[in-house]
């Protein structure tokens, strides 16, 4: 009953819809958590390995999912932060 009451209030407390915009910002925020991830990460090639580590940037399965999840939670940050002051 709580996670219903929970999941509910969360939807409707954020109606933006996916725009270009929205997925720029996405994007742009993937690209700069990978740039972070690059020069902050000890061990960056850990096993296991991607198929094509040179379209990942040498980085291994671990770094790619670390780096991208990372992004993803900055992405939702800064999108939700901007929707609310009314810039997207």
């Amino acid at each position: 009953m709580l996670t219903s009451t929970l999941i509910a209030t969360t939807a409707a407390a954020t109606p933006l819809e996916w725009s270009p915009t929205v997925g720029g910002i996405m994007v742009f925020c993937n690209i700069l958590a990978i740039a972070f991830a690059k020069s902050s990460i000890k061990i960056p090639n850990a096993p296991p390995a991607m198929p094509a580590s040179n379209l990942f940037g040498g980085f291994g399965l671990p770094a790619v999912l670390a780096s991208t999840s990372f992004g993803h939670i900055l992405g939702i940050g800064v999108i939700l932060g901007l929707h609310s002051i009314g810039r997207i």
